[in-house]
């Protein structure tokens, strides 16, 4: 019956397969996602926004055959891709949820302007899970956005902007942590660990405080005006004692959730893959859920 179950979508002779990976273990893919992929005449595995362990990666290919790694510039400049998928069949393997990135949204785009079809197999997300895990309403989360390194010297402010906008709005905020030290996305990759996310913040703080200490002239709108509120409001607060639930792993064995602060992340050494969960105003319940992960 299993089996029935994971056969039933026809797949065509040619086209683009974009298939979801789960979280980080084969155990956590559909069997439609698996059998899709094992059927593939190609396999590609997206390298780039996520990653998965090595054992994991090897256990998947010895199950549905050789699998090749490709990086930004592959998939942002789908020529070779699409190429493929107009005489075979493609399977694009993409951790987590396949079209949570625009880049995957935008490669199915192509696919579609050049007359290729294009089936997506969904898997599970950290946008999906982290929520329910740590006991907080999935009704309250704003904007998710990404803390980046800084690259070369230029440090962005506009992950910490949208952490103040969405506290403004008593809502919390899910920070996914950056792959990538060059910002080339082409290797080398070193997941954001939580010692990386501490410096990393401080030095969006002193940036978009020095920032906010400019504001001399009267916004040029209400909408402009809501947001300097929402940085000052932000800034004024100790950024050490802010509090954060540190997600590492989420979805695997290896699942850890841990309440601290942004000065707590200096102790933890997290795992394999990292991000943040900023609370706004919490319920009782919500308080309740996240007491759970204290640590004295």
């Amino acid at each position: 019956m299993a089996e029935d179950l994971a056969q039933s979508r026809t797949l065509p002779q040619t086209g683009l397969l974009l298939i979801g990976m789960g979280l980080g273990t084969v155990a956590g893919m559909t069997m439609e996602a698996i059998d899709a992929a094992k059927k593939a005449t190609h396999r590609r595995y997206e390298g780039y926004t996520a990653l998965w362990p090595e054992t994991e990666l090897n256990a998947l290919e010895q199950r549905i055959g050789p699998i090749q790694k490709v990086m930004r510039p592959e998939v942002e400049q789908p020529d070779e891709l699409l190429q493929l998928a107009k005489t075979s069949l493609v399977a694009l393997l993409v951790v987590g949820d396949p079209l949570q990135a625009t880049t995957h949204v935008d490669l199915q785009l192509h696919a579609i302007e050049h007359g290729i079809e294009c089936q997506v197999f969904h898997g599970v997300s950290i946008t999906t899970v982290v929520t329910g895990a740590i006991g907080l309403s999935n009704y309250k989360f704003g904007r998710q956005t990404t803390l980046t390194y800084p690259y070369g010297g230029w440090i962005a402010t506009s992950p910490l902007e949208m952490i103040a906008v969405n506290k403004a709005r008593e809502l919390h905020s899910l920070v996914l942590f950056d792959l990538d030290p060059t910002g080339q996305g082409i290797g080398d990759q070193k997941p954001m660990s939580p010692r990386d996310a501490k410096l990393s913040i401080e030095l969006m703080w002193t940036k978009l405080e020095e920032q906010v200490e400019q504001f001399t002239s009267p916004p040029e709108s209400a909408h402009i005006a809501v947001q300097e509120d929402a940085f000052k409001a932000l800034l004024s607060k100790n950024i050490g004692t802010l509090p954060v639930i540190l997600c590492s792993d989420m979805g695997t064995p290896e699942q850890s959730i841990i309440f601290t602060t942004v000065d707590g992340l200096e102790a933890h050494k997290g795992g394999r893959l990292n991000c943040l969960v900023i609370p706004a105003t919490t319920s009782e319940v919500e308080e309740i859920a996240l007491l759970r992960w204290k640590k004295e």
